[in-house]
């Protein structure tokens, strides 16, 4: 099979010939179709994330179809349409894992990272950590949904109830999850880097009350905020524009230092915290609601080949919303 391959910091991907991999017992093989890219990719070809599996097919938000299974699979067929997102596996056993939160664990094994991923033409995956793609989403669109609607979906659910949401860094993730907190009834300020007309436009497009640049404040306080961009000076802007019992919501998987910052502007029994991936009862809920607000996604597709051209266009914010490697017709 043809698949980009990713074999350490500052090499970009290559296009080879690999064997095919064969599916576990409770693996499926997939037929990938198509495979979403965001900033977790380029933290991992960049050398932000330090333990990719080496050499690496990177690739997390993967829409395929069912090839081959594996003997004690029992829940898919071929030809079912399933979708693969970042967490790939857990341990199952630990205290994280019993609680509900396998996101958490410390055995978990990432798609993309420890796991070949979908920018082949095949992949393997665990069943247990599939979802059934919704039937009304082409596969480009239904790939941002495996993690930036993923993980938006979880920021947003540990941002609290309050009606006014800022978010920060309005690509991919914000894009989706502005859909879904306005379904809520919340009124959405988006910041943008300063100057970024385009993006700023495309958030009002999309619904959001105000946009701006990063380092301006709201008209109106913030009951919460959400910070999509890896940028760690933005935690005291946010504590600064939320009200006091607000809470400030950091979504990516890396971010830069945080500076320091007095504590009067944590005071007032504002919240800061941070998300870490997603479990798979997110996943269920997530897609459960997804048609029926219904989102829809802006994508900017590539063929395999070109996954480095990707890579590059996401690094620099080249387009609005997400950018999909589109695997086979």
């Amino acid at each position: 099979m043809r698949a980009m391959l990713f074999a350490g910091k500052g090499k970009p991907l290559t296009l080879v010939d690999v064997p095919r991999p064969q599916p576990g017992s409770h693996q499926v093989l997939l037929k990938v179709h198509a495979c979403g890219l965001c900033r977790t990719d380029l933290h991992i070809v960049d050398g932000e994330l330090t333990e990719p599996k080496l050499p690496l097919i990177p690739g997390h938000q993967i829409v395929g179809t069912v090839a081959q299974f594996g003997a004690a699979v029992t829940q898919f067929n071929v030809g079912d349409r399933v979708g693969v997102p970042w967490l790939g596996g857990s341990c199952g056993h630990c205290r994280y894992c019993q609680a509900g939160k396998e996101n958490l664990c410390d055995e978990a094994r990432f798609t993309g990272y420890q796991i070949d991923g979908g920018l082949a033409e095949y992949c393997v995956a665990d069943t247990r950590f599939c979802f059934p793609i919704p039937k009304n989403y082409p596969d480009e669109q239904a790939a941002p949904l495996l993690c930036a609607g993923l993980i938006g979906f979880r920021a947003l659910t540990k941002a609290g109830e309050g009606k006014r949401l800022g978010i920060y860094g309005f690509g991919a993730a914000a894009h989706i999850l502005v859909q879904v907190a306005r379904f809520q009834g919340k009124e959405i300020y988006a910041f943008t880097q300063r100057g970024d007309t385009a993006q700023q436009q495309f958030a009002r497009e999309l619904g959001a009350v105000w946009a701006g640049g990063s380092d301006e404040m709201p008209p109106e306080p913030l009951d919460a905020a959400i910070i999509f961009a890896p940028a760690g000076e933005l935690v005291p802007t946010a504590l600064k524009a939320v009200v006091k019992g607000g809470t400030v919501v950091c979504g990516g998987i890396h971010m830069s230092d945080i500076p320091s910052f007095p504590y009067h502007i944590l005071w007032g029994e504002r919240v800061l915290r941070s998300i870490a991936n997603l479990t798979r009862q997110d996943g269920e809920a997530f897609l459960a609601i997804a048609p029926s607000i219904p989102i829809e996604t802006v994508v900017h597709t590539y063929p395999l080949e070109k996954a480095n051209e990707a890579l590059d266009d996401l690094r620099n914010g080249r387009y609005t919303g997400a950018y999909v490697v589109r695997v086979r017709d």
